[in-house]
């Protein structure tokens, strides 16, 4: 049976770890594994305007001994005259996986359903795994095992950064604060699926409203822009509610000393985050930034294993 990575819990606590493991190998020998010789073609379409995933998409399935296929949706049928299982299904009979940065979730389920190939969700507007992967392998590099830490999130609850951070945190065994104002929290039945794993991985979840409670003695403070491609509209009433829920150095000080601090940007620079913060000694954000390629390297290979 074709695996897919459409959200965070797609993978079992085990899976998560041996994909981790994967991208910290990958990202010290990185051409020792070729998956995609021939080469191969991996299809990555965007809906949404990208750098990083672009980039390491690209640079990843070329790493891997493959070709990426970059396709924008304004410039294909994808979306206008074609569905998204009627595309999968002229994909399939030509590349290895497919990659879609979209809006929707509905749509990436479809197109997994119609396929026979992996497909992997590249960024929609409910959730972000491959950020997460990238972000817990940093967590990993800079404060060891996973199992155990205190991650605060502070900002909009209910972005699909939080909705990832909530799945992949519960899988890792990771003990999850979110920080968000009380008209900006989080899918509930999202919290209940992060809730019931956490209650098998030994992590625990904890919504509040104060960021000081939250970020309090945690290892790992973490952010997001809190207006996020689709919401422009709504910047001016985001920008008000979210004003208390800046990281700001006095913030971060309520942290454990030796706290780290991620972003997986753009940042608004002087919003969610002060200067200071993002380019203080604390911010780990290059590295996460770069581990988006290791990571998505291990998850490539990995899906390509389980047909």
């Amino acid at each position: 049976m074709t695996r897919h990575l459409l959200r965070d819990d797609d993978l079992s606590p085990a899976e998560q770890s041996a994909i981790l493991d994967r991208a910290a190998r990958m990202k010290v020998d990185r051409f020792g594994e070729r998956p995609l010789a021939g080469p191969q073609t991996v299809a990555v379409i965007f809906d949404k305007s990208s750098t990083r995933t672009r980039v390491s998409f690209a640079v990843g399935i070329a790493d891997l001994g493959g070709v990426p296929l970059v396709i924008s949706t304004a410039s294909s049928q994808l979306g206008g005259k074609e569905t998204a299982s009627d595309t999968a299904r002229v994909l399939e009979r030509q590349v290895a996986a497919i990659a879609w940065r979209t809006y929707a979730q509905s749509g990436l389920e479809e197109m997994a359903a119609g396929t026979t190939v992996p497909v992997v969700n590249a960024l929609s507007d409910d959730f972000h795994p491959c950020q997460l992967l990238a972000d817990l392998l940093t967590i990993r590099e800079h404060k060891g095992e996973l199992a155990g830490l205190r991650v605060a999130f502070v900002g909009d609850g209910g972005d699909n950064m939080v909705h990832s951070y909530l799945l992949a945190c519960a899988t890792a065994g990771i003990h999850l604060r979110v920080a968000h104002p009380v008209a900006y929290g989080p899918r509930r039945a999202i919290v209940d699926d992060a809730i019931r794993i956490a209650a098998q991985t030994g992590g625990s979840i904890t919504l509040l409203s104060d960021p000081a409670e939250a970020v309090d003695g945690v290892d790992v403070v973490v952010t997001d822009t809190w207006v996020s491609m689709g919401r422009e509209d709504q910047k001016a009433e985001r920008l008000a509610a979210f004003s208390g829920y800046q990281v700001t150095r006095e913030l971060m000080a309520l942290a454990a000393g030796d706290a780290i601090f991620l972003h997986c940007l753009p940042a608004d620079r002087g919003f969610e985050v002060e200067a200071a913060v993002i380019d203080g000694p604390q911010s780990v954000i290059w590295d996460e930034a770069e581990n988006r390629l290791h990571a998505q390297k291990a998850l490539l290979a990995w899906l390509l294993e389980q047909d």
